[in-house]
């Protein structure tokens, strides 16, 4: 995924159709002087849609269209006949797509499924015609109801990625590596600070031709729960991941100092985020040796499953598979 291209948030101005009014109409016809009522009702205002698609990834379509205006639906006629429906508006958007409202923050719903349908803001109602107000003592009723105007709103739509593994780690804790080592996906990989900019998603292949996703997510920092670095950028991708796979490189100064470190960030962040299955990968163990590895063993933390793995070498690699394949189908407390 190029950075430029990947846009994880939008503000745009949504505005549903307005109703068409109701006809207010007498039936005259050759021999009919005074035929009753038969206006027909107005056709409804078009609905502003989100639909999901698979085949999106990134809400940058809809970066430079602020404004989005449903059709207004087409007044009634006589003879009963009802106006036409305003034409909808259906933005896709990538599953995973939050809907907010911009003011509140209050989030509206979410599209997970490919080819779901939401609607954003209903189109305004059409009008009764006057054939509906006639009664025994009223049998020319001279009134006809107008459609309700369309609705307006400023909408904020976060795209959260979803995965089943959400890789978690400071900067060049090797997760680019990782994901390159056992995925097609080719993240742009250095030794400096913030290397990954945006999430890049990989699908896994595993055993038996089966596979699942991980995302390598950018690099959380202290603070991130407050904004700092990448911050709330980063932290709202991690919520959608089945499993949080933490990894931590083995020449850190102390690993569980640095573990504990992003735990706390998920914490203040979402706290919800540590119900998930976590697993702890001790990244770029090539560069210690056994020796150095035993005594490493010491300073893990206690109640999370571990493993040593090297990109490089590929140690570990089959055996982190196996694990994450376990607990996406079997979720584990941990």
């Amino acid at each position: 995924m190029a950075s430029s291209n990947f846009i994880d948030y939008v503000k745009i101005n949504v505005r549903s159709g307005s109703g068409g009014a109701g006809a207010l109409h007498f039936r005259r016809e050759k021999h009919v002087e005074k035929g009753g009522p038969d206006g027909g009702d107005g056709g409804r205002g078009g609905h502003i849609i989100l639909k999901g698609s698979s085949q999106l990834w990134t809400l940058l379509h809809l970066k430079y269209t602020k404004h989005v205006k449903a059709f207004d639906g087409k007044g009634g006629e006589g003879g009963r006949r009802s106006g036409l429906i305003g034409k909808d508006i259906i933005l896709e958007v990538p599953l995973g797509t939050v809907a907010r409202d911009s003011e509140t923050g209050d989030q509206l719903f979410e599209i997970t499924d490919d080819g779901q349908e939401i609607i954003l803001l209903k189109g305004g109602r059409g009008g009764m015609g006057n054939d509906h107000f006639k009664s025994a003592t009223n049998q020319t009723p001279q009134h006809a109801q107008p459609g309700e105007p369309g609705l307006e709103a400023w909408v904020v739509l976060e795209l959260k990625v979803l995965a089943d593994v959400g890789l978690v780690g400071f900067p060049n804790a090797g997760k680019s590596t990782l994901l390159s080592a056992v995925s097609a996906a080719r993240p742009e990989i250095a030794d400096y600070p913030f290397t990954t900019l945006v999430p890049n998603l990989g699908v896994v292949s595993y055993r038996d031709y089966k596979s699942f996703v991980m995302a390598d997510i950018p690099g959380i920092i202290e603070g991130a729960s407050q904004g700092k670095g990448l911050g709330l950028r980063f932290l709202r991708h991690i919520e959608r991941n089945s499993i949080l796979l933490f990894m931590v490189p083995a020449n850190s100064e102390d690993i569980s100092a640095e573990y504990q470190t992003l735990l706390q960030e998920l914490r203040l962040y979402n706290p919800s985020l540590l119900d998930k299955s976590r697993i702890l990968a001790i990244s770029k163990s090539d560069v210690v040796t056994s020796e150095e590895r035993d005594e490493l063993k010491s300073s893990i933390p206690e109640g999370i499953p571990y493993l040593f793995i090297s990109a490089i070498t590929q140690e570990g690699i089959e055996q982190l598979k196996d694990r994450i394949w376990q607990l996406i189908n079997e979720p584990l407390s941990v």
